[in-house]
């Protein structure tokens, strides 16, 4: 059988600038084609997500699924037992959440690749990840043929982003990061408690609050209180409990 002696690795979207994202590199190679077969560890917190891609896989050749996890504590065992060559992970796993998991499986095998296959996570969530050591982002709408190019390519060494949050990741990128202080202090705006009301609960003054808070303004670019509670929910910094 005819074998070609140059194999190109493509990218599967536009270039962006910056190193957080880069591109799918071309490769060529004067070897022959490696035949073995990827294979991949499925995290995610719902069965019919992580049956349909077994289902999908198998109908593909090239790929091997060697376990399936519902949270991420079996997502580090798994892990740890298989060694697969590939965890395609949800963030929001119960009991362990995917980004602790993710921490995990890096801090212990540093060369482990990890590629975000998600639908309702938010611009932090996805760069929390991707600072994590993630490889790349999915959204659970891809076509067929792009989550085969994308698992194809993290396995290859290379990052995967989507155009369309690329350029949210590039605003994230440049944000100003909130203090840990701040970020207690903004947790306490979001359950609308003033200044007086916060003082107390973080064993602060009230003066402290309010030079807190006008931190926390500058750095969202929001006008008031309520501005930046918006802008912090909608990068997903805090949430509504």
């Amino acid at each position: 059988m005819f074998l070609p002696t140059q194999t190109t690795i493509r990218p599967m979207f536009p270039p962006h600038s910056g190193d957080i994202f880069p591109l799918v590199a071309s490769t060529t190679s004067a070897e022959p084609l490696n035949t073995q077969a990827i294979r991949l560890l499925i995290a995610d917190d719902r069965l019919l997500v992580r049956k349909g891609l077994s289902a999908l896989f198998a109908e593909r050749s090239g790929f091997t699924i060697v376990a399936e996890a519902s949270d991420g504590g079996q997502a580090i065992a798994l892990y740890q037992r298989h060694r697969p060559d590939l965890v395609l992970m949800g963030l929001r796993l119960p009991r362990v959440s995917g980004l602790c998991a993710l921490s995990v499986i890096r801090a212990s095998y540093p060369a482990a690749r990890v590629l975000l296959f998600t639908d309702r996570d938010t611009t932090e969530d996805i760069y929390k990840g991707l600072k994590a050591g993630a490889m790349g982002y999915l959204l659970k709408d891809a076509s067929a043929s792009v989550l085969f190019a994308a698992v194809e390519s993290v396995h290859a060494g290379c990052k995967v982003i989507p155009p369309e949050i690329g350029a949210q990741l590039a605003q994230r990128v440049t944000a100003t990061e909130l203090s840990e202080r701040e970020q207690e202090v903004l947790g306490e705006m979001v359950q609308g408690k003033s200044n007086k009301q916060i003082a107390p609960v973080l064993a602060i003054s009230q003066a402290t609050v309010k030079f807190h808070i006008s931190s926390i303004l500058k750095k969202l670019e929001a006008e008031d209180r309520t501005q930046a509670v918006i802008a912090a929910l909608r990068r997903g910094l805090v949430t509504l409990s």
